[in-house]
């Protein structure tokens, strides 16, 4: 079993009564409730922060396009599927 440390912190009675309410519906005790909405909350932070690394080390690298580039993209992806329509029809 992994070692557990308790926190604290506040909250309004609402959200505490939320809380209550779900963790009971559940069939699940406060603690595991929050525990596993924190855990959720902390996976979901780590993801986004590696998404946006990936991001900053990939404009680094010059792995990216310009808003002109993807400008000029669009626009012959537009005429393209435009000529596809044109041919068909």
């Amino acid at each position: 079993m992994s070692k557990q440390s308790v926190i604290s912190a506040r909250v309004d009675t609402e959200t505490l009564a939320l809380v209550d309410k779900l963790a009971a519906a559940q069939g699940r005790s406060r603690a595991w409730f929050v525990n596993k909405a924190v855990l959720d909350y902390v996976e979901q932070e780590s993801a986004m922060l590696a998404f946006l690394q990936e991001g900053e080390d990939a404009i680094t690298n010059g792995d990216y396009y310009t808003q002109e580039e993807m400008e000029l993209w669009l626009a012959e992806r537009q005429a393209s599927r435009a000529r596809q329509r044109r041919a068909a029809g």
